[in-house]
């Protein structure tokens, strides 16, 4: 069972990655996926290209941790999200451009992640990581992944609404 643990950067997804790790559950970087199955166009610094659709062809018993990693024709797929806010803060600390920054929060404000991995995948759940410990992520996606009923009731995408949470204060969120 192919598994996507996916989300916009910054949401988690790599801290969580490593804890699922040291569980004893299969989990490889999307990146070092498509490194072993030759599928990587283009690699310059941080920024990898990678063929998705020749990627997507691999057939990966485990966890695929990535922000691409949705598209790979995942059996099924937890999205971490982020408020935009936070967000924001943490990319900036990363160093990470004006432009990289903005785009990476206007996708999560937009759903963009859980949108693909709902019209990518039979299953999805989405879970907000803003005030949670990487133990309590790790935990919860565990258990998701394991079939606990209830954390997949309670983590049904649909109740995550940047927008609307963050009316008041969109200015804060786009501004530069």
């Amino acid at each position: 069972m192919l598994i996507a643990l996916t989300g916009t950067p910054g949401t988690g997804k790599t801290a969580v990655a490593e804890k699922l790790k040291k569980r004893g559950l299969r989990v490889e970087s999307v990146i070092e996926l498509a490194r072993k199955n030759d599928s990587i166009i283009d690699e310059e610094g941080d920024e990898v290209v990678i063929d998705v659709e020749r990627l997507s062809k691999t057939r990966f018993d485990g966890i695929v941790e990535g922000h691409l990693s949705h598209l790979l024709s995942p059996d099924l797929t937890v999205v971490l999200r982020c408020n935009p806010l936070v967000l924001k803060k943490r990319l900036e600390e990363r160093g990470w451009s004006e432009e990289k920054v903005m785009e990476n929060v206007e996708a999560e404000l937009l759903d963009v992640i859980l949108v693909e991995a709902l019209e990518s995948c039979p299953e999805v759940y989405e879970v907000d990581t803003t005030n949670l410990k990487v133990d309590d992520v790790a935990d919860i996606v565990e258990g998701i992944v394991r079939g606990d009923a209830g954390l997949r009731r309670n983590y049904k995408p649909g109740k995550i609404d940047w927008l609307s949470e963050l009316e008041e204060r969109l200015d804060e969120v786009v501004r530069k």
